[in-house]
């Protein structure tokens, strides 16, 4: 009995999952390829909770897959539901002293590449039985609509049933390539940055704010190279192509060997700080608590002065 009962347990939550899978994709065959089954597998367990709850959960027509009204009301309990039940087998297995299941994880790109990568293998080395899903998308994300552990911003957003868990302050440096400054001049005041080109970093617009002796300074910018790929922006600042306001830990070895040289120190960016947006029901899992603690580990605030 109780092995039939752990199936049908293990079938449903199955089955759940694979209703998150193509709400969130918007496809029976993404979301085969997502949880690597036959898109016929799919179709089956769809059918399966329909058949159940005698109600279609998805519209499908040639061109997409879309929830229907009854399906679009039950996906925040199915979300919640299937983060319990998960909940549920990690804190058993926690209690085993083993950490195990599958972390998706929202990024930026560069800080993806800078930070997060080297973190994650680490902590994947510490922790084998965990499987990580990692996206760097550069822009504002609500990590119970699409579906994320843990979401990392350093915007100010902010979400319901979301908890944001601040996790160090991200300094940022104005700078350029010495052939830039020396073909343009160096600019000795913010408000000079409208005859310069600027590189600018596109989800934080361009409005550009500066600390100052005197109180805080406002200039708005016109970009040369707008982007929201800071990779790019980098690229573009050690090229000589202007000035681009970068992450302390992106600009960190480029100023150091004299690739870039700071502009404006004395008229100070406000640092930004680097938080964690992780569903309320999320929290309390064990394998994302071990995360969070090892990114509050690896980036106190002194690691990017």
């Amino acid at each position: 009995m109780f092995i039939l009962f752990s199936r049908t347990i293990i079938d449903t939550l199955t089955n759940l999952k694979t209703f998150l899978a193509v709400a969130r994709t918007g496809s029976f065959a993404a979301a085969a390829r997502e949880l690597k089954v036959a898109p016929s597998v799919v179709t089956k367990r769809i059918g399966q909770i329909e058949w159940r709850l005698k109600a279609a959960l998805f519209e499908r027509s040639t061109r997409r897959v879309a929830l229907t009204a009854i399906g679009q009301r039950h996906l925040p309990a199915v979300q919640r539901a299937v983060a319990d039940v998960e909940g549920l087998f990690t804190d058993l297995m926690a209690d085993r002293g083993e950490l195990q299941g599958p972390l998706r994880i929202k990024s930026p790109g560069t800080l993806a590449v800078h930070l997060l990568g080297p973190l994650l293998l680490g902590f994947q080395q510490a922790h084998p039985r965990i499987d990580i899903e990692l996206l760097t998308l550069d822009r504002a994300v609500n990590p119970v609509d699409e579906g994320f552990d843990l979401a990392l911003t350093l915007m100010p957003d902010a979400y319901p049933g979301v908890v944001t868990e601040p996790l160090c302050p991200m300094p940022r440096v104005l700078c350029a390539a010495p052939a830039y400054l020396a073909r343009a001049g160096v600019p000795m005041h913010p408000r000079e940055l409208a005859e310069h080109a600027i590189l600018n970093f596109l989800p934080m617009g361009t409005l550009w704010a500066f600390d100052s002796a005197t109180g805080p300074i406002q200039v708005r910018v016109r970009p040369h190279l707008g982007s929201n790929q800071g990779q790019l922006l980098l690229a573009a600042a050690l090229a000589g192509q202007g000035l681009a306001r970068l992450s302390a830990y992106q600009s960190q070895a480029p100023l150091a060997d004299g690739r870039l040289v700071r502009v404006l120190p004395e008229f100070p960016l406000s640092p930004l700080w680097l938080k964690a947006l992780v569903p309320e029901s999320r929290l309390p899992v064990a394998r994302v608590q071990a995360l969070l603690e090892a990114m509050r580990q690896a980036w106190g605030a002194a690691s990017f002065q």
